[in-house]
């Protein structure tokens, strides 16, 4: 059966979606962190009711969840899918100004004429992929928000398609909206137990294909480093600057271990924050790594480094507080690799080519993986997350809406 979703009805709601601003906050403690991303669940409460789902209920902590019935008798698998819909705190999210190109000729798209700002693919290579598509950017002044608005549009037009189409046989299928992804706390709240699912899906991969059971291992550093303000002009001997004894921390990681340096399931140091004066520097970094040994070794080695610095300025001179974030899903995944199976023949029969490749991050799923509820991630269809060049392809929200539907088709089909 071909799966006909119309690009106007995606297009229109993904765009209702995306300009409304949903961003968390990781200096707030409530769930969600912010106020305004019940705005944003509130309207996906009511889509939800709109189009015919069941069970449809918000918590007091920002997580929607509801129920798409059953449309056959034999005993099926319940599964699930996931998106988050705030929006990373790391770039602007308010005044959301998306432009649609379409029939994209191949050149550069020009975001914002006055400021200069030009997505183009002698730098982006992947837009090439994209010629004669539609491709939904920012006007160089904000995020698009497609990481996870995308997701979000994509499992509410699966739902209202298969709804649409009874005859198409599935089990019964759980989703959930989470609230805090961006901020690593899009799991901690979610109820398991509740969701019901034996398995579920993230709808929250970049470039359309991506089919992921592998992440990072992820762990927070904050370092705090105290000194000693004198007069400069009668320092000698008694200031320490704060910012010197964090300089030193810095140049003792490897240099070549960070980010813009290493690729693929290499592994590293991150510096994401420095604020600091003569008598207070505090350091944020994210340590990563696929491998849990490589993993362990990099938070000794901080732990090390942190110890060194203790024994040269004083024990009270530097405080480390360190935490694990998230695990790498592999090991959960592995024992039930028919769910990849199921997604991979769904992206086959679509005409898509499944990539598989090791997500550098982390998603909710990876922390559902650890709490009981097998979770690998597809394609959402975005790319350049977090920034001003951020854009994705309206055949590629089409296609993952498309995977969706064949997913639940798929898994009653083979049970």
């Amino acid at each position: 059966m071909q799966i006909e979703i119309p690009k106007d009805e995606i297009l229109n709601r993904f765009i209702t979606y995306i300009k409304i601003d949903s961003q968390s906050d990781a200096s707030s403690s409530s769930c969600p962190s912010t106020e305004k991303q019940w705005k944003m669940v509130k309207l996906l409460e009511e889509d939800l009711n709109k189009i015919g789902m069941k069970e449809v209920h918000l918590d007091k902590n920002g997580y929607l969840m509801a129920t798409l019935p059953a449309t056959t008798s034999k005993e099926v698998p319940c599964i699930g899918f996931v998106s988050h819909y705030d929006t990373s705190p790391d770039f602007n999210a308010t005044g959301i100004n998306p432009q649609v190109h379409e029939n994209y000729d191949g050149k550069d798209i020009v975001l914002n004429a006055e400021k200069n700002i030009v997505l183009s693919p002698d730098y982006f290579e992947d837009l090439q992929a994209y010629k004669g598509q539609t491709i939904i950017t920012t006007d160089g002044t904000s995020l698009l928000s497609a990481d996870d608005k995308a997701g979000v549009t994509e499992i509410v037009s699966a739902m209202k398609y298969l709804l649409e189409h009874p005859e198409i046989e599935h089990g019964k299928i759980r989703i959930c909206f989470t609230p805090d992804e961006e901020i690593g706390r899009g799991a901690h709240q979610f109820d398991v137990k509740k969701f019901g699912a034996e398995w579920a899906y993230t709808m929250d991969g970049s470039q359309i294909g991506e089919l992921e059971y592998e992440n990072f291992n992820a762990a927070s550093a904050d370092i705090y480093f105290k000194g000693k303000i004198v007069h400069p002009g009668y320092a000698k001997g008694k200031m320490i600057n704060s910012m010197y004894m964090a300089s030193e921390f810095i140049q003792a990681l490897p240099s070549e271990e960070v980010p813009e340096k290493t690729t693929g399931k290499e592994g590293f140091y991150h510096l994401s924050n420095l604020k600091g004066n003569v008598e207070e520097t505090h350091l944020h970094y994210i340590i990563r790594d696929h491998d849990k040994d490589v993993f362990d070794l990099r938070k000794k080695k901080v732990e090390e480094e942190v110890l060194r610095l203790q024994e040269k300025f004083g024990a009270e001179s530097i405080v480390l507080e360190m935490k694990d974030q998230y695990y790498n899903m592999r090991e959960k995944i592995e024992p039930v690799m028919h769910i990849i199976a199921i997604a991979e023949k769904a992206m086959h029969s679509l005409d898509i080519k499944p990539i598989f490749k090791a997500i550098r991050g982390g998603t909710d799923g990876s922390q559902l993986s650890y709490m009981g509820l097998p979770c690998p991630n597809i394609f959402a269809g975005g790319h350049n997350f977090h920034g001003k060049y951020e854009y994705v392809p309206l055949e590629s929200i089409q296609k993952a809406t498309q995977v969706i539907v064949k997913i639940a088709e798929l898994t009653a089909l083979e049970s």
